[in-house]
C-alpha cells in the first residue's frame, strides 16, 4: 500500500498545486476541499488565501469560516493526489449543506482508496481542532464518496436539497470523541482554531 502524507501546503508544492488545478479544470470537475483553488491561477496567491482563512479575522470578512487546508502527497514520488479542507466551525450554509470536511482526489488517481485514507488521517486533526463530531456531505450519486464516509464511521442523518446549487446532498456524521452530548463542533466555537 502506498504511503500517503496529509500535510499543510507550502511554497515547495506550487508546481504540484498548479498541476492538480489543471487536471481538474481539464475534466470540468469541481475541486472539493481545495479552498477555492479553481479561482487561483497562481499557486502562491492560493497559498496566501488558505493562510488568511485559517483565522476568524481573515475568514469572516469574506463570508468564510476558519479552515485548515491540507494536501495529500504520495510519499514515493511527492505527487499531490488529493486535497482536504477542515472547517472548524459552521456558518448557516455549512451547517445545512457543506459540513466540516471537504475533499477531492486528483482525477487520474481515483479508485485507489486515497479518499478514505485521507479522511481517516484528517479525523484526528479534527479532534485536535476541538471538534467532537464532523458533518460530511455528498451527492446521492457519488458512490465513492458515500463509501469513503461510511468506511470512516459515518452515520447517515438525512438528505437535503441545496437550492443555491440545485443539488441533493446526503448528510453523515462521524463521531470523533466521547464528550458531552449536543456538542457538534459547529455553531458556537468548540471547533475554533488553536
Amino acid at each position: 500500500m502506498e504511503r500517503l502524507l496529509l500535510v499543510r501546503p507550502d511554497e515547495s508544492m506550487e508546481e504540484e498545486i498548479a498541476g492538480y488545478r489543471r487536471d481538474f479544470l481539464a475534466t470540468a470537475n469541481v475541486i472539493e476541499g481545495s479552498g477555492a483553488l479553481a479561482g487561483f491561477a497562481d499557486p502562491a496567491a492560493w497559498l496566501a488565501f488558505t493562510r488568511r482563512v485559517e483565522t476568524e479575522e481573515g475568514a469572516s470578512p469574506i463570508g468564510w469560516v476558519p479552515s485548515l487546508q491540507f494536501v495529500c502527497l504520495r510519499a514515493s514520488d511527492g505527487r499531490l493526489v488529493g486535497m482536504l479542507q477542515l472547517r472548524t466551525r459552521f456558518n448557516d450554509f455549512l451547517r445545512k449543506f457543506g459540513g466540516n470536511i471537504g475533499y477531492s482526489v486528483r482525477p487520474g488517481e481515483r479508485r485507489k482508496g486515497y479518499a478514505a485514507r485521507m479522511l481517516a488521517m484528517a479525523l484526528p486533526r479534527a479532534r485536535e481542532a476541538g471538534l467532537t463530531r464532523a458533518l460530511i456531505t455528498c451527492a446521492p450519486d457519488n458512490e465513492g464518496s458515500r463509501r469513503t464516509i461510511l468506511k470512516n464511521g459515518g452515520v447517515y442523518e438525512s438528505t437535503v436539497y441545496n437550492d443555491r446549487d440545485g443539488v441533493w446532498l446526503m448528510r453523515y456524521w462521524i463521531e470523533l470523541a466521547e464528550t458531552a452530548p449536543g456538542r457538534d463542533g459547529g455553531a458556537d466555537g468548540p471547533g475554533r482554531m488553536r
